[in-house]
Formats: C-alpha cells, structure tokens, sequence
C-alpha cells in the first residue's frame, strides 16, 4: 500500500479541496479530532518504539565480532551530523524566503469537535539512552536472550507501524481541513514546490561532491561512479526502501572500488541508519513549516541540540516504508516548538518526497562507501611502501 500512498495523499488533498464546501462544521471538526486523537496515541507509542528499535541495534553492535564496526558507526555519526548541520545554512535560507502565512485568530480557527489525548508517560530522550544501554548491557551477558528479545520488539515494531499506514490518511486529512478552513493550504500549496526543489538540489549537490572527491576530481570517473549507483538508486526510488535497494548498492560499490572490509561492510551495517536524504530534508521541511506558520527561527544552540538528538534517532528509525519521519516527531515537537498541524504537514510532505529521499539515502551511502574504500587503499599503499 506504500508505494500507492504519495498518490492517495495527492488525491486525498484534491478531493478534500473539492468537497469542501459541503462539508458541514460538525463533521469538519470531528475529522479534525480524529487527526489529533492519532498524532495522541503516535506520541504515545513512540517512546516504545524508539527504545526497541534502538534495543535491538545496540544488541547487535554488542554481538558485533567484526574490528569495523566501530569506526563505520563513528562515520556515520559523522556524515549524518555533517549533513544536518549543512541542512541548517539551507534551512536559513528557506526560512527568508517569503512563506508568511497571516494566521486566523483563535476565534476563528477550526477546533476539534472531541480529541483524546493521552498523557506523555516518558521523554522520547530516555527511550533513546535506555534502549542503547540496555541493548549494549544484556547484548554482552546474555546473547542470545538479548537477541531473542530484539527480535521479538523489531516484529512487534514493524506490526504496529505497518498497520499505522493505513491511518495515514485520516491522520492527514484533518489537519488538511484545518488548514483550509484556517486559510493556509492555499499559499503552503502555491511555496512548497519551491522548498522540494531546494531539498534536492542541496542534498544532491552534497552527494555529487563526495562522489567527485572521491574520484580525485576527474569528471569521467565521477559520471562512471555515480553511474555504478543508478539501478539501485531506481530501486529505492520506485520501492521507497533502501534495503529493497541493498544488493544492486553492494554491486554498485563494489564496482567503484569499495572492497575493503570496512567499505564493504559499510553498505549493510548503514542501510537504515545512514540517511543524508533524511538529513536534509526534514531539517529543511522544519524550517519552512515554521516560517508559513509564523514560528520563530531556532538559534544555532537550538538548532544544535536538535540536531544531537535527530542524529541519534536516526539509529531508532523503523525499517518501514514512512519510519524515517515517524521517530522524529517527538524531536519535532520538543525542541523546534512544532504543533500538531506542523508535525501533520511535515509527515505529509515527508511522504509525498519520500521516493527522492530514498534515492539520495542509497546515493549518499554509496558514496562513503567510495570514499572508505579510497582512504583504506590509500593506506595499505602506504603500508606496503613502507
């Protein structure tokens, strides 16, 4: 249902824009409470979420025998944190851009006709720590137990969010009614053509560039390199999951010179985690949903905290078609100040870009694979020499 869901979300936008005016305000309210009794019970379930995703990648990191996997977590560490701290120049620059939006008074904006809202029960940031702990902790003393155990959570995890797809589409249309009756859909419609071209063109930019650096500057093995990456970035462009994508990106690797232990041992270990699409994109989205509605711009030591946290993350991110937005609304929510309908609209545009995420998350992990195996022949070149 997935790969449909960019166009259920597009026909979606288009009808509600149609039926609109016959919709009374009764029911206009009652969808809006249904959006937000969703976003409640997501919010809920997260922290849940995140620790057992995070659980299970520590308890593999613990069980972990090979040397690499220290130093390929410590890249993409790196590389992830890089790229969404290059997405905060973007994000300024999307954010005077002119995407004001004269919001309604309270008076006249849509209120819910009836919302359940359950309580925060814990933070988002303890359900990292303790996930990595414990999954690092049990993973050493007890293997197998510990393994067990993940498993289980990954099946529970992935059950839950596959089937929270299918609520996708109410969870979005009553924020899209509220934002019509608000008056904003009309302007967010008409700017946010823009923003997805500032996405791409700064997330692919930045993967071009490793690739060229990588390729020691000469533009034939920068066009054969990338060339090598295409059938699996097609892959993921069309399925939306980089691990449907995982063999052709192996190959693809392999070909640009990736066949160190490390590089190649990079491509499966970064397969959900390593996500520089991501990394530009949401940061990118965050910014100009705060500018249409009115928020103000996060200071660099905001910014930076958030950043921290959206890296770690990234190690909790569901291997699920739409997990990459999902673990981060909390984030969202707790350190750039997002409501209810930001995190809605961000959710949607998410989805409706994910297959160019996709295929510049597969671009981007080839890419450092190509560099790792440039720096580890470099080396053993160096070694021999000597």
């Amino acid at each position: 249902m997935f790969k449909k869901m960019p166009f259920v979300l597009i026909a979606e936008f288009l009808l509600i824009a149609l039926i609109y005016p016959y919709l009374s305000m009764d029911l206009k309210s009652f969808l809006y409470g249904v959006s937000l009794s969703l976003k409640s019970g997501i919010v809920f379930f997260l922290p849940l979420i995140v620790f057992s995703l995070l659980f299970k990648s520590a308890v593999q990191m613990s069980r972990q025998a090979s040397k690499w996997i220290l130093g390929i977590l410590v890249v993409i560490c790196i590389s992830n944190f890089t790229s969404t701290m290059l997405s905060y120049v973007v994000g300024k620059a999307v954010y005077g851009m002119d995407l004001s939006i004269a919001l309604p008074s309270e008076g006249s904006s849509l209120q819910p006709l009836a919302a359940i809202y359950l309580p925060k029960w814990i933070g988002n940031d303890m359900a990292m720590f303790s996930g990595l702990l414990l999954g690092i902790f049990l993973g050493w003393i007890r293997p197998k137990g510990a393994q067990t155990i993940a498993n289980f959570a990954e099946k529970a995890v992935s059950f839950f969010l596959k089937g929270f797809l299918f609520a996708i589409p109410f969870f979005i249309a009553g924020f899209v009614i509220k934002m019509v009756h608000d008056g904003m859909i009309k302007v967010i419609l008409q700017s946010y053509s823009l923003i997805f071209a500032f996405v791409a063109a700064s997330v692919f930019t930045y993967i071009s560039l490793i690739y060229f650096a990588a390729s020691k500057g000469s533009v034939r093995a920068f066009i054969q390199s990338v060339k090598n990456m295409l059938p699996a970035a097609f892959v993921g462009f069309g399925s939306m999951s980089s691990a449907a994508a995982m063999p052709l990106a192996l190959i693809g690797a392999e070909k640009n010179g990736a066949d160190s232990p490390a590089a190649k041992s990079f491509i499966p270990a970064s397969v959900n985690i390593h996500l520089m699409g991501d990394c530009f994109a949401i940061p990118i989205f965050a910014f100009a949903i705060l500018k249409s509605f009115g928020a103000a711009e996060p200071t660099l030591m905001s910014y930076l905290i958030f950043a921290l946290y959206f890296v770690m993350a990234k190690f909790s991110v569901a291997a699920v078609p739409g997990g990459g937005i999902l673990v981060m609304l909390p984030i969202l929510e707790a350190y750039l100040g997002f409501d209810a309908s930001m995190l809605s609209l961000i959710t949607a545009l998410y989805i409706l870009f994910d297959p160019l995420i996709t295929m510049a998350n597969i671009l981007g992990n080839g890419a450092i694979a190509m560099s790792l195996g440039k720096i580890f022949k470099r080396q053993i070149l160096l070694n021999l020499s000597q």
